[in-house]
């Protein structure tokens, strides 16, 4: 089986915020942080060299293709930061409407700001993603 490309790595979480061009991205991250750390328990880590990982799922599909990904995760972009909070799943797609300004790929939400999004709603995606990916995959707990 071909190694995955994207893993958790040592790489310091808080320097790669600190590396940042961008003020608002800095203080953003710092923020989203703290709300996924709060949703997750769990600490933050990279993943790769640009996500931000919260928590840790072994994932395997019908294919035989598997891997870990983190439980939620963000990644402060140049042009707006991805949010890695949905599973695609149709239960979330109530909470879209009252989210605010936001763009979305398949199970990606981009946003310029964090102001720009209501984040009792964002809270609520978190937990449904949680809840989602807890109960398909095998979830790893670090202690």
């Amino acid at each position: 089986m071909a190694k995955l490309k994207t893993q958790f790595t040592a790489v310091d979480v808080e320097e790669f915020i600190n590396n940042l061009d961008n003020e608002q991205k800095k203080k953003d991250s710092f923020e989203l942080i703290e709300l996924m750390e709060k949703a997750t328990g769990e600490k933050a880590k990279m993943f790769g060299p640009t996500i931000i990982g919260f928590g840790q799922y072994h994932y395997k599909y019908a294919s035989g293709h598997e891997g870990d990904a983190p439980l939620l995760g963000f990644s402060p972009r140049k042009a707006a930061i991805s949010l890695y909070v949905t599973t695609g799943c149709d239960d979330q797609k109530q909470y879209l409407e009252g989210l605010g300004k936001y763009k979305m790929a398949k199970a990606c939400i981009y946003i310029k700001k964090l102001d720009d999004i209501n984040i009792e709603v964002l809270n609520k995606i978190m937990k449904e993603s949680i809840e989602f990916v807890s109960s398909k995959y095998e979830r790893i707990i670090h202690k």
